[in-house]
């Protein structure tokens, strides 16, 4: 699981950046938490699983991705939820190694992200 949410995460800050400028979100951050609320299990298979991810809450120093995987139902009904998830992160500085406030440029794009996902839900 934790996998599958870090590599959607690299794919939304790092092969897919928001906005130029946050760049520095990309390439350093620490996972603080993780929480996981399993909901079915996930069998391997060929075909990705589809997750749904959005800034749910930024900090200072921290901000909260929040997750769904989950299948679309085939009969266009419920989708077939496998699980929610949240993790915490801070932006961490790569000379020094230590956590850092996040830049405005990056409060910016994530705030951005947090708002899209609002407009949508």
């Amino acid at each position: 699981w934790l996998e599958y949410l870090q590599e959607a995460r690299v794919d939304m800050l790092f092969v897919h950046p928001p906005a130029p400028g946050a760049e520095g979100l990309s390439e350093g951050v620490l996972v603080v938490r993780a929480e996981i609320d399993y909901r079915r299990p996930m069998v391997f298979r060929q075909e990705p699983y589809p997750i749904e991810l959005w800034v749910s809450k930024v900090g200072g120093a921290s901000f909260t991705v929040s997750y769904e995987i989950a299948d679309p139902a085939p009969d266009g009904g419920r989708p077939l939820l496998y699980g929610r998830a949240a993790t915490v992160l801070a932006p961490v500085d790569l000379v020094t190694g230590h956590p850092r406030r996040l830049n405005a440029i990056e409060r910016e794009v994530l705030e951005k992200l947090k708002t899209d996902a609002e407009a949508a839900g």
